[in-house]
């Protein structure tokens, strides 16, 4: 089972919205902390309300990489998002990624609706950050 798949399988057993949002938090702590040599103005995404921080690892063929990133925020809701952002696209061929929209994960879990609109706009600029590089790695 993968991260994204035990996420999803885990929402599933929540019934009740502040569950699940303890659950997102619960993720967020789980997350490893991103190392301060990392929290970077270029590792930051801009356009999230929290401070919000992405790293981008490639490995494998460099006309479609695999990529794997590492992140951190320094609210707790958003280390979730973080987190769930994470399992769906690390370890993917940059090809794959480029073509997969978050949003469509998390609306799945209901989430979405559920954040508030700067939230889901931090949301947001994750997912077109991590797409964008790897549609940039997959051209290259």
């Amino acid at each position: 089972m993968t991260a994204l798949e035990k996420i999803f399988d885990d929402f599933s057993f929540l019934d009740d919205w502040e569950d699940r949002y303890r659950y997102v938090i619960e993720l967020g702590k789980a997350l490893p902390d991103l190392p301060d040599d990392k929290r970077t103005l270029e590792n930051k995404v801009q356009g999230c309300a929290s401070q919000v921080w992405l790293v981008t690892h490639a490995s494998g063929d460099p006309e479609n990489p695999i990529l794997t990133f590492e992140g951190d925020s320094d609210a707790h809701i958003v280390r979730g998002l973080v987190a769930i952002v994470l399992a769906t696209y690390s370890g993917k061929p940059a090809s794959e990624i480029a073509a997969l929209d978050a949003l469509d994960v998390f609306g799945k879990i209901g989430l979405v609706e559920h954040l508030s609109s700067q939230r889901a706009n931090g949301l947001r600029s994750m997912i077109k950050r991590i797409r964008e590089e790897a549609r940039i790695r997959a051209a290259a």
